[in-house]
């Protein structure tokens, strides 16, 4: 928790499949385990549950975001520390929940899962890619809409690249070395 009480908001953003709730899956228990305590706000789940209705056009998926950013930043004022893993595709909107967070007090961390687009494409779990290919899914991120990668994010994690592992003691290290996490001292 940072000083006067805030949270920290981790905002993990890449394209579909670029490995954001992964991440976020391995990284809640390591932060509980620290005693840390964290809420996480999914794409995914938001969507089904505060965005129903919601399409894909540039305005809903600013809308949705902004919703997003502004739930993470309710908690993380009051304390609470976030985790979003949402695609999050335009700067401008990514800009303005970090506006948002850092005037209320608290922490904001951009976290970039740059996988490439290949490699995203390999992973595709859900078909996404493929029925945007096919056609079946127009306005798809990285395929016939815009993802606007962060120009400074705190980390980029090349999760194409670099182990799950790796990511993730990348930014166990970050929270560490910015004081949002205790150091563990060394096992003797």
């Amino acid at each position: 928790m940072v000083s006067g009480g805030k949270g920290f908001v981790l905002w993990f953003t890449g394209l579909s499949g670029a490995g954001k709730t992964t991440l976020t899956q391995a990284l809640v228990p390591v932060l509980c385990e620290r005693g840390v305590p964290i809420e996480v706000l999914d794409g995914d789940e938001v969507r089904l549950h505060l965005s129903k209705g919601l399409g894909f056009s540039r305005e809903d998926r600013d809308t949705n975001i902004l919703r997003i950013g502004f739930v993470a930043n309710l908690l993380a004022r009051n304390g609470v520390n976030v985790i979003s893993a949402a695609i999050s595709p335009y700067r401008s909107t990514r800009d303005a929940v970090r506006a948002m967070v850092e005037a209320s007090g608290a922490t904001f961390i951009e976290v970039h899962a740059a996988a490439t687009l290949a490699e995203c494409e390999s992973r595709d779990v859900k078909g996404l890619y493929s029925e945007a290919r096919a056609g079946r899914r127009p306005g798809f991120t990285g395929i016939d809409d815009p993802y606007e990668p962060p120009l400074e994010p705190e980390l980029t994690l090349p999760t194409g690249a670099e182990s799950l592992e790796a990511s993730l003691e990348r930014v166990v290290a970050y929270l560490e070395a910015e004081g949002l996490l205790r150091t563990l001292e060394p096992a003797r």
